[in-house]
C-alpha cells in the first residue's frame, strides 16, 4: 500500500497532467485552469476522502476531460462559442478554426461519447484501456468511436 500523501503534494504532483488534459480539450488557458480547479475541488470534497496515493493518472485525465467538456457545454449553452464556422473545408492554415469547430461539436455530443473520443484521440488511451475504464468490450469501443467520428463529421460540416 502506498504511503499517505498530503493534498498539497497530490496537487503539485498531478496538476500538470490535469491541466494538459483540460487544455487539449478546451484550447485555452483560462478554461483549462477552471477545469483544473474543478477536478481538484471535486476530489477535495469527496466523502469519504479518497486515498490520494492510489488515485491514478488515467482517472485524473478522465476527470479533467469531463470537467473540460462540461466547460465547453456551459459556454455553448450561454452562446459563448462562436457560431459561424467560417469555410466549410478549412485548409491547413486554418487549424485553429478546425480545432474550434471540433470543440463546438464535442460540446453537442453525449458526454460519454465526447469523453471517449477525447480520451482516445487527444489523450492517446488504447482501446483496451478505454474498454476497461468504460466497462465495455473492446469491439464496442471501436464501433462507438466510429459512430462518434461520423457524428462529429456531420456537426462540423453543417
Amino acid at each position: 500500500m502506498p504511503p499517505a500523501i498530503s493534498f498539497q503534494e497530490f496537487y503539485h504532483r498531478h496538476a500538470p497532467t490535469v491541466y494538459r488534459a483540460a487544455l487539449r480539450v478546451t484550447g485555452n488557458d483560462a478554461d483549462a485552469e477552471d477545469a483544473l480547479q474543478t477536478v481538484f475541488l471535486r476530489i477535495l470534497n469527496l466523502t469519504p476522502p479518497p486515498d490520494l496515493a492510489s488515485v491514478s493518472d488515467s482517472y485524473l485525465r478522465r476527470a479533467a476531460t469531463n470537467a473540460a467538456i462540461d466547460i465547453l457545454r456551459q459556454k455553448a449553452s450561454r452562446g459563448e462559442l462562436p457560431l459561424d464556422g467560417g469555410p466549410d473545408h478549412p485548409g491547413p492554415a486554418n487549424t485553429a478554426l478546425l480545432k474550434e469547430q471540433v470543440r463546438r461539436a464535442l460540446s453537442r455530443l453525449d458526454p460519454d461519447d465526447a469523453q471517449l473520443f477525447v480520451l482516445r484521440n487527444l489523450e492517446g488511451f488504447s482501446y483496451d484501456e478505454l474498454a476497461s475504464q468504460f466497462a465495455i468490450e473492446r469491439g464496442t469501443v471501436a464501433s462507438r468511436l466510429h459512430r462518434i467520428r461520423q457524428a462529429l463529421r456531420k456537426l462540423i460540416t453543417r
